[in-house]
């Protein structure tokens, strides 16, 4: 039993979205680590519009248990993981906050502890990281990511993570919206580090739809990358190598005095022209990726209520 508790205040977001069978006993594994070792605590459970009990479990635990410090925040209607969980960890008040992006636990809850005495280690950001091997989607999405990002920190699929209270000042500081947050946390210019774990059970089988997978790493992939910029680059020059090769063939046909009438003149105009076209294409994309790169699309959550339960 821990007799010097952590003085550090804690705040845990948890993101609940149909999550009935099992979020009782993954906020009883939470909430026991928190009680054990921390003085203080608070978890935040984020109700993305749940339509089954997930709700009631979560009363039903905060009622039942002495001494829990649990929140609800209800989410308006579906918005997602990102904005959600957006959403607690603005409420959140710790000096660490644990984002748990689920509710499956496939790590030992030791682990928890782990990630949080890495971070005192001058870690403002500890991610838990699975050593399973990635699904071929989240593999090629992050291949693709990496490969087009010029941030050291590379992208990997993480389970939960710990974030300082400099970390969190730092991306609100920075960014007017979090659209995807592992990126924003790769660019923030803190200290990064994962922490690796066996995994205790098969593969999470309550995946988030695929909907908003694809949308999150297509927005992800422009924001946060110049992959837009070098296709549009490449696109340009295949033109050009194509535009050229038309304009070599008009030049040749009309040095053979077999022009079709007007048929010389018309291709060397529409060559040149699309030339031109392409290449202001390239320059405004790169200016467009460049804008929305600072300015990012306004996205804002929509919260219907907060519940907080205590016994």
């Amino acid at each position: 039993m821990v007799t010097n508790k952590e003085k550090n205040f804690i705040s845990a977001v948890i993101y609940v979205h149909n999550n009935e069978d099992e979020i009782q006993e993954t906020i009883h594994k939470i909430n026991d680590v928190l009680r054990i070792n921390f003085e203080k605590y608070e978890i935040i459970c984020v109700n993305d519009y749940s339509t089954d009990k997930s709700v009631d479990a979560i009363k039903e635990f905060g009622t039942n248990i002495e001494g829990a410090v649990v929140s609800i925040l209800n989410m308006s209607y579906y918005q997602g993981l990102e904005l959600s969980m957006g959403a607690g960890v603005d409420l959140a008040i710790g000096d660490f906050v644990f984002e748990f992006d689920s509710t499956y636990m496939d790590y030992n809850v030791s682990t928890i502890m782990e990630v949080y005495y890495k971070s005192l280690q001058g870690f403002d950001i500890v991610s838990a990281v699975p050593k399973k091997k990635m699904r071929k989607s989240s593999e090629f999405f992050y291949n693709l990511f990496n490969g087009y990002s010029n941030n050291p920190n590379k992208l990997e699929t993480e389970t939960f993570r710990i974030l300082s209270r400099r970390a969190i000042n730092r991306v609100h500081s920075m960014n007017k919206t979090i659209p995807y947050r592992k990126a924003i946390y790769a660019n923030s210019g803190l200290n990064m580090n994962n922490l690796l774990y066996e995994c205790t059970k098969k593969t999470n089988p309550n995946r988030e739809d695929n909907a908003t997978r694809k949308n999150i790493a297509v927005e992800s992939l422009i924001l946060f990358t110049d992959i837009a910029y070098k296709i549009a680059i490449f696109m340009t020059f295949l033109m050009m190598i194509g535009i050229l090769a038309v304009g070599i063939y008009t030049v040749v046909v009309f040095m053979k005095e077999q022009p079709v009438a007007g048929w010389t003149t018309t291709m060397l105009f529409l060559s040149v022209a699309f030339l031109g076209v392409f290449a202001i294409m390239a320059v405004i994309i790169k200016y467009l990726s460049i804008i929305v790169d600072l300015t990012f699309k306004k996205q804002k959550y929509m919260i219907e209520s907060i519940e907080k339960i205590t016994r």
